[in-house]
């Protein structure tokens, strides 16, 4: 058997995670071109490197068909109900920051909290006869959190790209997705509701907790997480 290692296949996510192996005597390398989704593990015996979306990480961890991963916070979150019995965050690495937020247009100049949105989507629902539209790609983490808030007037609207842009589309009234700055936003006319943090969000190393572990992976995932500093 060989321990797994699932890390994003591309894009500044896959730079950062090599770079942050890297300083710690694990080197990552990606081989063959940049169609192959192939690579290779230098510093540990025994580890051997997979090349996957961000997020498909979180379904090969709970499917025990890799050992680790790297993937973001919120990805794990809202992909995996049962996240905690499924996988083990090892280390928060210390990039990929996002907010998962709510966000209204700015001209609701009497939208700017929870209770306030409560009131807008029932008045909104009473006059236009169909639901709040809230564009997302994040279901379950949105649903999840607005439940607790007591908010129940409104629909989710899938939404996979360009979320910002849907309100000015007219395909929603607002959205639910993740910020790092929050400039997309604003150049939307957006704004953020006050109590609107659902989840903060940073690239992280997973465990999985259903993969199976012989002694030889045991071992080899001992070396590794003592010298990445995480045993």
């Amino acid at each position: 058997m060989t321990l797994k290692l699932g890390v994003p296949s591309k894009g500044r996510l896959m730079e950062k995670t090599f770079s942050w192996f890297e300083k710690r005597g694990v080197t990552l390398t990606r081989t063959g071109s940049d169609r192959e989704y192939a690579g290779a593990v230098d510093g540990v015996q025994g580890v051997a490197l997979v090349l996957l979306s961000a997020g498909e990480v979180p379904r090969e961890l709970a499917a025990g068909r890799i050992h680790l991963g790297v993937t973001g916070t919120d990805l794990v979150h809202e992909k995996l109900p049962l996240w905690n019995s499924q996988v083990q965050e090892i280390a928060p690495l210390g990039f990929g920051h996002a907010d998962l937020i709510l966000a209204v247009p700015q001209f609701w100049v009497d939208v700017d909290t929870l209770d306030d949105l409560d009131a807008a989507a029932s008045a909104f629902r009473a006059h236009h006869g169909f639901r709040l539209r809230i564009a997302t790609k994040y279901h379950r983490l949105v649903r999840e959190f607005l439940r607790e808030a007591g908010v129940a007037d409104y629909a989710l609207v899938d939404s996979q790209g360009a979320t910002e842009g849907t309100v000015k589309n007219e395909t929603a009234e607002m959205i639910a997705d993740i910020t790092s700055t929050g400039e997309t936003l604003r150049a939307n006319h957006l704004k953020l509701l006050a109590d609107g943090l659902i989840l903060k969000s940073q690239a992280t190393l997973w465990r999985s907790r259903v993969a199976p572990y012989p002694e030889e992976d045991q071992k080899a995932l001992s070396i590794l997480l003592e010298k990445i500093g995480a045993s």
